[in-house]
């Protein structure tokens, strides 16, 4: 797990981070802070990534670990949940905020549509886990919140969004039969299953995994070519053939569909009303999935 991002830390993500690491049993030294957002990231000592969940989000935490250790254990590239000393556990919660450690990865560059089509093939093979339970997919997740924290939204696009949320449950509801229930990552795009230099392709972010129909995976790629020309007919050609199912044949693809693309804006409208650069992106999503830029591929850019 690694970060991009560097901004000046928070006193209190310090503090938190530094009563964390002794009750983990973990050094702290000279903590580098990667990425302060919903979660926070640290670089430590030692090739160690610690992460700080929002508040009130330590079943996600532990579920992220176990979900590492299970893959780990089929022997699926993922991101590591270090094993901490003594009798300690993860995740470690301070202050209602939990916070985990974990290995830290070598450089590496996000997947390509091949080896993303490559990892999701391999991930739902693997069978549902035995030893703990995951929650069905939820795809709705946030989004009611997420647009009503969304400031700069007018009173008619907020108006639109609940109704898009309410029609788009009921769509999900009533999903036509398609590949069979599998694990599914739940968020894969091409930064959350990147490539090491010796070809490997880590699977990164695991807070979103569930039971659900593998098509929700595949569908994040897919609309990189029909939505928004993200990538060719020819990279999406080869993930296709790589994973051995196109995904756009099947009835179902539209609702899953609208679905990413209405989280898609969601995310921008929400990062709109903490940061002016995002709100002519925010404007262009909203008013693509309201209908009032004409058809796919939309000139959205990518909000890495």
């Amino acid at each position: 797990m690694s970060g991009q991002h560097r901004d000046k830390p928070s006193g209190d993500s310090t503090e938190l981070l530094r009563t964390a690491c002794v009750h983990a049993g973990v050094p702290y030294g000279s903590a580098e802070l990667l990425r302060e957002g919903e979660n926070t990231i640290f670089r430590l000592p030692g090739g160690i990534i610690a992460r700080i969940s929002r508040a009130g989000q330590e079943k996600v935490a532990a579920k992220e670990v176990t979900v590492s250790r299970w893959l780990e254990e089929n022997g699926f590239p993922a991101v590591r949940a270090l094993a901490l000393p003594g009798a300690a556990h993860q995740p470690v919660v301070i202050s209602g905020h939990a916070v985990t450690f974990w290995q830290e990865l070598p450089p590496h560059r996000h997947g390509t549509p091949r080896e993303v089509a490559a990892a999701l093939r391999a991930l739902h093979a693997i069978p549902p886990p035995t030893g703990f339970t995951l929650d069905p997919l939820s795809p709705m997740t946030r989004l009611r919140e997420r647009i009503e924290g969304a400031r700069t939204l007018t009173a008619a696009d907020r108006h639109w969004l609940r109704n898009r949320v309410e029609t788009l449950t009921s769509r999900y509801n009533s999903l036509p039969p398609g590949l069979p229930l599998s694990a599914v990552h739940g968020d894969a795009w091409g930064g959350n299953l990147v490539v090491t230099p010796d070809g490997q392709t880590v699977l990164l972010d695991l807070e979103r995994f569930s039971i659900g129909p593998p098509e929700w995976d595949l569908v994040s790629t897919a609309i990189k070519h029909s939505s928004f020309a993200w990538i060719t007919a020819g990279e999406y050609a080869e993930f296709v053939e790589v994973y051995g199912h196109d995904v756009t044949n099947w009835s179902g693809f539209e609702t899953l569909r609208d679905i990413r693309e209405l989280r898609m804006a969601c995310y921008v409208a929400q990062q709109a009303s903490k940061d002016d650069g995002w709100q002519s992106e925010a404007r262009k999503r909203v008013d693509s999935i309201r209908g009032l830029l004409g058809p796919r591929p939309w000139p959205w850019q990518p909000a890495l």
